[in-house]
C-alpha cells in the first residue's frame, strides 16, 4: 500500500502556514487540497479542541458566503491532529494566491458574536465550542501570517527524506 501524500510531509520541520496538499483531477477540472497548519506538529501543543469546532464552524460560514470565492469551496475542515484544518478548492492555486482569503477568514473571527450552527439541530456536538479561545488562536495565527507574508517556508512543504534501496523502492518507517 503506497503511502498518502500527507505522510509524505515531515512533520518535524513543518511550520505554521498554507501549503498545497494535493491536487487531484476529476475529469478536465482540477480540485486542490490545502494545509492550513496553525500549530507546529509534535513540538506545539495542539488547538483546544473546542477552539477548534468553533474555528471549524466560523470559518467556514466565513468562506461559504465570501463573494468572490463561495463557489470554489468544497471543504472546511479540521484535522485529525489539531494542529489545522484542510481546504479543499475547485482549481490549482498556489498557495500564496489564498493567502489573503485565508488572513481575512482569521481576522473575521474577532467580529463574531455567537458561533454559528451550535443548536442540537444543526450541530453534532453543540456544546462543544470555545468562541474566546477560537478568537485567540485565530488571532495568533493571523499575526503569525502577517509577519511571515515574506516567508516562502509558511508555503512550502518541507518533504520527508526517504531511505532508497539498491533497486530504487523507497523505505518508509511509520
Amino acid at each position: 500500500m503506497e503511502l498518502i501524500q500527507s505522510f509524505s510531509v515531515d512533520h518535524t520541520r513543518i511550520v505554521p502556514g498554507i501549503f498545497t496538499s494535493r491536487v487531484d483531477r476529476l475529469g478536465e477540472y482540477s480540485v486542490t487540497t490545502y494545509d492550513i497548519r496553525l500549530k507546529k506538529p509534535n513540538r506545539e501543543p495542539a488547538v483546544d479542541v473546542s477552539a477548534m469546532h468553533s474555528l471549524e464552524h466560523i470559518i467556514a460560514t466565513y468562506l461559504r458566503n465570501d463573494a468572490d470565492w463561495k463557489d470554489e469551496v468544497i471543504y472546511w475542515g479540521p484535522m485529525g491532529c489539531l494542529t489545522g484544518f484542510y481546504l479543499i478548492l475547485k482549481g490549482n492555486r498556489a498557495p500564496k494566491e489564498i493567502f489573503d482569503l485565508l488572513l481575512s477568514a482569521f481576522r473575521s473571527v474577532d467580529s463574531v458574536d455567537v458561533v454559528p450552527g451550535t443548536t442540537p439541530e444543526n450541530c453534532g456536538n453543540y456544546r462543544l465550542h470555545n468562541l474566546e479561545m477560537a478568537k485567540w488562536y485565530a488571532d495568533e495565527f493571523a499575526s503569525y501570517l502577517e509577519a511571515n507574508k515574506n516567508n516562502d517556508a509558511i508555503f512550502e512543504y518541507p518533504k520527508a527524506d526517504r531511505l532508497v534501496t539498491d533497486d530504487g523502492q523507497q523505505f518508509f518507517d511509520s
